[in-house]
């Protein structure tokens, strides 16, 4: 599942990147640009959220966005791969249920109870 997901933002990077500039751009160049363009973006976001709690004279300066990007957008992916390994355990209850169930009615159908 990480594979898709990876090979999937890495084909969505891949449409009209190299349009953009004169010179063609690499895969690998291409997802760091996105990363940093995300990362950015969260950080802003982050500042402006802070910055709306705190009190003016304690507003936090713009030389924190780009931490502020990074640690949210590692944050993000963290909690994403933790959604995806529950809903992976869920899954298999659900599949392990589905064949105890699934044998129960075998030998039910077996020994023709009704």
């Amino acid at each position: 599942m990480k594979a898709f997901l990876v090979i999937g933002l890495i084909g969505a990077l891949g449409v009209g990147g190299a349009a953009q500039c004169g010179t063609p751009r690499t895969v690998g160049d291409q997802f760091l640009t996105f990363v940093q363009s995300a990362a950015e973006l969260l950080g802003e976001g982050l500042v402006r959220l802070l910055n709306l709690i705190l009190p003016r004279d304690r507003a936090v300066g713009s030389e924190l966005v780009q931490p502020l990007g990074y640690l949210g957008l590692i944050t993000a992916v963290l909690l994403l791969f933790g959604i995806l390994e529950a809903a992976r355990k869920v899954i298999w209850i659900v599949v392990i249920v589905g064949w105890a169930l699934l044998l129960v009615r075998i030998v039910l159908d077996a020994l023709r109870v009704r």
